[in-house]
């Protein structure tokens, strides 16, 4: 919960700082908050594999923590100075932290539970109470809606990204205050090895994460570099993971092979949902009302936590439902609830572009409607996202879990890339329009997404019963 407060305080700001306190194109903007969230998630799969192999889980969360306070601290010194390479510490951080807490709750069930839907929903609730907090706060403090007669204005940034650093504070001393409870999982791999050796790996591995650091700063703050990045990341992992399976027989591996499909379709998925931290933000603060229920509401506020909590309102009773309906064999297969995840995305993105008949002249429409939107794509995420944790774990072997769990990231940082793509793109076609020319624009683009969204939903539902038979004995 901390570490997510962390990380999306930190995201919901990126686009917002860089068009008005960096002073980049909206176009811009986009593709580099692409870049930059891909990196994110792109080095999951990294952090995965050296967990696996070197660290094991807790010592790489802890360690993926540490760098994630550096950053936030560097930016709160100096954001615009800074900020590339504060960006560049929470990279790597959220690369070695990300995956790996979601492995241990994985291993917390044994093969077969079917309470592990379940599991990962309440989880996920509990990572979106500090999404909601850290989406909302972190910005209203930014654009002095919060907290404006406490902290000085020439401080509001310095702060709003300084106060990412305190939650991840919280967040590794409850890591170590609850870690006792978790016996033997996320140990080290190598308690085969001499303690001389272990460090030797262990140390090694730190030190080049840190080498690693000046580099994700150039690639990052050139997006030409992350293009090179994605063609390459992607088939890497892949055939690595082709490498992998000759330890395996043909009945693992082609749970394996339903795992990459999995993947895949997430990819699509992401790009459209991911457009919160990029057009969706920037479309916030130009064309939305900040009044909603009769309160008076940040709308980038609102944008970046209107989804966090209705996960956290909604998620325990959604995974109370899959349970409810698996004893009564009425459940829909994973699949299936992936194709909803579709429909659902398609539904809110359809509300987005709604929002245009409730606009007045000048361009702003209603938050309320806007607010609608989320509320209908939060059904599509915890029909998708949580679930597709816990199938990653269910369709992979033990020793392979970690990097299953950081290929799943990996789909999500292709999916972050392609958002940042399709915001560029929504952002280019409404340069020197006025706002209520961009509005119209923009809601064009949400239309579009949403019709693809559709149309993915169909076509996964209507596969399902392949994948079904790829996927085993695994429901």
């Amino acid at each position: 919960m901390w570490e997510r407060f962390s990380f999306y305080g930190m995201r919901g700001m990126l686009a917002f700082f860089m068009v008005h306190e960096l002073k980049l194109d909206e176009g811009e903007a986009n593709l580099q908050y692409g870049a930059t969230q891909a990196f994110v998630y792109a080095l999951t799969f990294v952090g995965g594999l050296l967990a696996d192999k070197i660290l094991g889980l807790r010592r790489s969360l802890f360690w993926g923590g540490i760098l994630m306070i550096i950053g936030s601290l560097v930016l709160a010194i100096d954001p615009k100075t800074f900020f590339f390479i504060g960006i560049g510490f929470n990279i790597i951080g959220t690369g070695f932290f990300k995956p790996n807490i979601s492995s241990m709750v994985g291993n917390l069930y044994k093969p077969g539970d079917n309470r592990i839907d379940a599991g990962f929903s309440l989880f996920y609730a509990g990572v979106n109470l500090g999404a909601l907090f850290g989406g909302y706060v972190c910005i209203a403090i930014a654009k002095r809606q919060l907290l404006a007669n406490t902290i000085p204005e020439h401080l509001a940034w310095n702060v709003a990204f300084g106060i990412s650093s305190v939650f991840m504070i919280i967040s590794l001393l409850t890591f170590i205050n609850t870690q006792k409870k978790l016996g033997p999982i996320g140990l080290s791999p190598l308690e085969h090895l001499s303690q001389k050796s272990r460090t030797i790996y262990e140390l090694a591995t730190y030190a080049t994460s840190l080498a690693l650091i000046p580099l994700v700063i150039m690639m990052v703050s050139k997006t030409e570099y992350t293009d090179r990045f994605m063609y390459t990341i992607g088939p890497v992992a892949v055939a690595y993971l082709i490498y992998e399976m000759k330890n395996y027989t043909w009945n693992e591996n082609k749970k394996l092979i339903a795992a990459l499909l999995f993947m895949f379709f997430s990819i699509f998925f992401w790009a459209f949902f991911e457009q919160s931290g990029g057009s969706l933000s920037l479309f916030a603060a130009n064309n939305l009302g900040s009044t909603m229920l009769g309160l008076n509401l940040d709308p980038n506020g609102v944008n970046n936590a209107a989804n966090s909590l209705f996960v956290i309102c909604f998620a325990a009773l959604m995974g109370l439902l899959w349970v409810w309906m698996g004893k009564r064999k009425m459940e829909p297969n994973t699949i299936v609830k992936f194709g909803l995840g579709f429909l659902f995305l398609a539904g809110g993105f359809y509300i987005f572009y709604f929002t245009r008949f409730f606009s007045n002249e000048q361009g702003v429409t209603s938050l309320g409607v806007f607010t609608m939107g989320w509320f209908v794509i939060t059904f599509g995420e915890l029909s998708l996202s949580p679930i597709g944790m816990g199938v990653m774990t269910k369709l992979s072997p033990k020793k392979l879990q970690a990097v299953i769990m950081g290929m799943w990231f990996l789909a999500s940082a292709y999916g972050q890339y392609f958002a940042g793509l399709l915001g560029a793109n929504i952002a280019n076609d409404s340069s020197n329009a006025n706002n209520y020319q961009k509005m119209m624009v923009y809601t064009d683009g949400y239309k579009q997404l949403g019709l693809y969204a559709l149309i993915g939903g169909i076509i996964i539902i209507a596969i399902s019963p392949l994948m079904k038979k790829m996927m085993g004995d695994v429901k």
